[in-house]
């Protein structure tokens, strides 16, 4: 009898592992990878293509998508914007991929949509950015501004006084069009022109040390002055250097960083940062079980127990999930059944509750305040319920008329007051 149990068994463990076999056995499913795996921004995307490389793993462990393999093809853009496009070209007609998970800065994502667009490919992008923006083609799983900018003025305002603004930003199109939102919301709040201070500066550049003259200067009248910071990639260390050299504190002036999180910090100085700020929509401080989860899966994918979270990895992760549920709800990876499929999917998030693509292909994200820390991780001084991303700002008049819907209206720029479709290609 034991024999014959122990042969059941054995059959069965056979079966199983064949049928793991089989669901293994198709052609792979492509994904590209469109980080910048050198240049100014590595500092910040080369995490995001290992997230994804991990995710890959973690779903080919559960047997891949559609009784197939995932595998993923990863190409360096090397922080060239034109080269973004050249690189999402080779990987939609030379590779063949089925999505495509990329880019962070928004000159970058500017430079791929219109091959995106003519290819009928799909991105899944990762990082928070300045909206006024809704591609058919796009998923944007970072934040929007109403779901980070907005949000960490009105902290500045009402929990530290800040009275006067600088607005800093590395010179391209999110940090601009951001202030734009951020200039015109701050007065409609009543802060007077002569009391917000806007500068740019190139990516990779170095010498802060007339910016933070300046901007301690801004402060001369005794008004509370606090700094919000569109700075990106590696400048991010000259800036935060230079505040420290001249002994500028959160308490003398907070700066409030969009673009700086964990990895960013790993590689500063932090011991005069402290209590500093960033708004993000998740910080590795998070407390849940989803998060701790994903901490202990990421050191040991990763192989070092140092590495840090932080948002954008979030963000890639809920990408992927809402891109797996959308390809196992419409059967197939062919983007436009994806498409159809997604809208309406809900993922959990990392910080315990769940992320919902809506309709103008934004997602639902709560909004989280981070101060800096000395070991480089941020106490969560502030959160809210899940925000709904808003494509196009309410604070420009511009834009406060149009809204996004892809089910709904086949359009990423509906004019509600002429009930039209201004236009169904994305603003390059």
């Amino acid at each position: 009898m034991m024999t014959r149990l122990s042969a059941m068994l054995a059959l069965t463990t056979a079966m199983a592992l064949a049928t793991g076999a089989m669901a293994q056995n198709g052609e792979p499913i492509r994904i590209g990878v469109l980080h910048s795996l050198s240049g100014t921004m590595a500092i910040s995307e080369t995490t995001l293509k290992d997230t994804v490389l991990m995710m890959v793993e973690r779903q080919n462990a559960k047997g891949g998508l559609l009784g197939r393999p995932l595998e993923a093809v990863v190409v360096d853009p090397a922080s060239d914007w034109p080269l973004f496009a050249e690189k999402a070209r080779e990987l939609l007609t030379v590779s063949d991929v089925d999505a495509i998970f990329g880019c962070w800065t928004s000159v970058s994502r500017k430079s791929v949509l219109p091959v995106i667009e003519e290819l009928n490919g799909l991105l899944f992008y990762p990082v928070q950015y300045e909206g006024e923006e809704s591609s058919k083609n796009v998923i944007y799983t970072g934040a929007a501004p109403n779901q980070q900018a907005i949000p960490a003025v009105d902290y500045m305002a009402e929990e530290l006084g800040v009275e006067k603004w600088a607005l800093l930003g590395t010179d391209y199109v999110y940090p601009r069009t951001t202030n734009n939102i951020l200039d015109a919301y701050l007065k409609g709040k009543g802060v007077a022109e002569a009391d917000i201070f806007v500068n740019y500066t190139p990516f990779g550049h170095s010498d802060w040390s007339k910016i933070v003259a300046d901007v301690v200067a801004l402060g001369a009248d005794g008004k509370k002055v606090g700094v919000v910071s569109t700075i990106n990639g590696d400048a991010n260390v000259g800036f935060y250097k230079e505040l420290a050299a001249a002994g500028v504190s959160a308490d003398d002036i907070p700066v409030m960083a969009f673009s700086v999180g964990e990895e960013e910090l790993a590689g500063l100085d932090t011991a005069n940062l402290v209590g500093h700020l960033a708004a993000w929509n998740y910080f590795q401080t998070a407390e849940s079980d989803a998060n701790a989860a994903f901490i202990d899966e990421w050191k040991k994918f990763i192989g070092d127990e140092d590495r840090v979270t932080n948002d954008p990895m979030e963000a890639t992760v809920i990408g992927f999930n809402a891109w797996v549920a959308a390809v196992e709800k419409a059967g197939t990876t062919d983007v436009d059944p994806v498409l159809d499929a997604i809208v309406g999917v809900e993922v959990p998030n990392l910080t315990g509750g769940t992320a919902t693509v809506l309709p103008n292909h934004h997602l639902t994200k709560p909004v989280l305040i981070g101060e800096i820390r000395e070991d480089g991780q941020f106490d969560i001084v502030s959160q809210t319920e899940p925000v709904p991303g808003d494509a196009w700002t309410d604070f420009l008049p511009e834009s406060a008329k149009l809204e996004a819907d892809w089910p709904g209206q086949d359009c990423g720029m509906f004019n509600t007051e002429t009930d039209t479709c201004v236009q169904v290609q994305s603003n390059y």
